[in-house]
């Protein structure tokens, strides 16, 4: 699979843009195109953004990006978000699972929802374009990361079929989520504040998923791509 193939991938998976004709006919491992998921987060937020670019910050411009954001993704994020929120209540690891694959959504699953939209547009609303794009991105690097580090907690779906990246993959996404966060906050105090809250979102979606589940989901990986996004916008905000 050539790198184009694996940005395409990416973009395909993460978001609904129309781009699938561009990949070959065979079927490609997802965990080859890891190292492409901050790529596709910064291309997600340069579109998200549009509202932000054409009106400037403020309350309005950033919750019109929040919601083109969701759209762009298809809400698959908040989906997962939702799911594992919801598994907390759970009695034990076999219930939490069939809770995860319900498609309707509970009352941790709402809160989850309801908590991070608003982070993410106070956030956006003092910070701007620049800053969504780099949360993207970095956010995009905390599925890398728990792929690598995590069993599948299920003999099938999304977080077993996915694959293992390679270190080098991980390596890669990292690199490209730092330089995001380096490029985009607003200044560098900022971006070594937001590296450190994903570092930590990272390391509580993991244990938490270890303890309710035994290892990682599709849902997991999703939940994980929102907090760590919101951990970014934190980071940047709280020395905007």
């Amino acid at each position: 699979m050539s790198r184009s193939h694996q940005i395409v991938l990416a973009l395909v998976f993460l978001t609904r843009l129309p781009l699938g004709r561009l990949l070959p006919s065979e079927v490609l491992p997802l965990s080859r195109a890891a190292w492409a998921f901050p790529l596709a987060g910064a291309v997600l937020g340069l579109l998200a953004g549009v509202p932000l670019w054409i009106m400037g910050t403020g309350l309005l411009p950033a919750a019109l990006s929040v919601a083109l954001a969701i759209w762009l993704t298809g809400a698959l994020h908040e989906d997962a978000l939702a799911d594992f929120a919801d598994a907390g209540g759970g009695r034990d690891r076999a219930d939490r699972l069939r809770i995860m694959r319900e498609s309707t959504i509970g009352s941790y699953g709402a809160a989850a929802l309801v908590a991070t939209g608003l982070v993410r547009v106070a956030a956006l609303a003092a910070l701007g374009p620049l800053a969504l794009m780099a949360a993207a991105a970095a956010g995009r690097v905390a599925p890398v990361m728990l792929m690598r580090a995590l069993p599948p907690a299920r003999s099938d779906g999304l977080g077993q079929g996915a694959g293992q990246p390679s270190r080098r993959a991980v390596v890669a996404a990292t690199l490209t989520g730092v330089l995001a966060l380096l490029l985009g906050a607003p200044g560098p105090g900022a971006a070594a504040l937001a590296m450190a809250l994903v570092g930590l979102s990272v390391v509580a979606v993991s244990r938490r998923a270890c303890r309710l589940l035994g290892g990682q989901t599709g849902d997991v990986l999703g939940a994980s791509v929102l907090l760590a996004e919101c951990a970014a916008l934190v980071g940047m905000a709280a020395l905007t």
